[in-house]
């Protein structure tokens, strides 16, 4: 089967500092990982350089077995790889309506054609509406993105993603600054997502890793230090001494 993503031997520095080293996984099809490790490990790093806002300086990058290394990142979107930011990345004057139809008047290609009456975009605005009312978000869809509750918020920005259509969704700490009675509904949500999506998220609560992904990549200094099942990651001797402490897990 082809992974639905996948690197080999990515490796990136600034200078003297090696962010990336050697990295090298595969996410097969439908795939629910978590990508864990201490700040500064380079999880974030990974996802750019997954996404194309970095260049690796060696190493390659396949989505669905095509190399996709040197594609920009509007290019990597439009063949199906989709990603949420640390930091919402919003539209604050629009409404959520408003913006998830423009990412897919965007993808349809006809985002440019502002004299054209709105009816003739009633379908794009019906898929858009479709996709918040997946996430919950129907009740608030009129409401400016600016006043939403901050969970609402990441919502959004997971509806502007899956407005791309894509295949793989990268999502860097969904759940940051997100109250923790918030963060449950959120990942319920993610839990909905079709089942041929395939998912790898960066998070630091254990408690959501363990209940949502199926494995765990865990990164320490630029590198994959290990990789395996929650179970095999909560008792992991090398990971609870660098990442999760031996006080949480036994």
């Amino acid at each position: 089967m082809t992974a639905a993503l996948s690197a080999r031997g990515l490796h990136k520095r600034f200078g003297s500092l090696r962010v990336a080293q050697d990295i090298t996984f595969e996410l097969p099809p439908g795939a629910r990982h978590a990508l864990i490790g201490p700040n500064g490990a380079g999880k974030t790093t990974l996802i750019n350089l997954l996404t194309g806002t970095l260049r690796p300086d060696a190493g390659q990058v396949m989505l669905d077995g095509k190399v996709i290394t040197l594609l920009p990142p509007e290019q990597r979107v439009k063949q199906g790889l989709a990603r949420t930011f640390q930091i919402n990345a919003l539209f604050p004057a629009l409404d959520p309506l408003e913006a998830v139809t423009l990412v897919v008047c965007e993808r349809l290609g006809v985002a440019t054609n502002w004299w054209r009456p709105v009816p003739a975009f009633h379908a794009a605005v019906e898929e858009a509406h479709g996709i918040l009312a997946s996430l919950g978000l129907d009740a608030v869809c009129h409401r400016p993105t600016h006043l939403l509750a901050y969970g609402q918020q990441r919502l959004l920005e997971l509806a502007l993603a899956l407005a791309t259509r894509p295949r793989v969704l990268l999502l860097d700490e969904p759940a940051a600054g997100v109250p923790r009675s918030d963060a449950g509904a959120l990942f319920a949500a993610l839990e909905a997502l079709s089942a041929d999506l395939t998912v790898l998220f960066i998070e630091h609560d254990m408690d959501i890793v363990f209940r949502f992904a199926t494995r765990v990549i865990v990164m320490l200094g630029g590198r994959i230090l290990v990789a395996g099942s929650p179970a095999e990651i909560a008792v992991d001797t090398a990971v609870r001494e660098v990442y999760l402490g031996s006080r949480r897990h036994g």
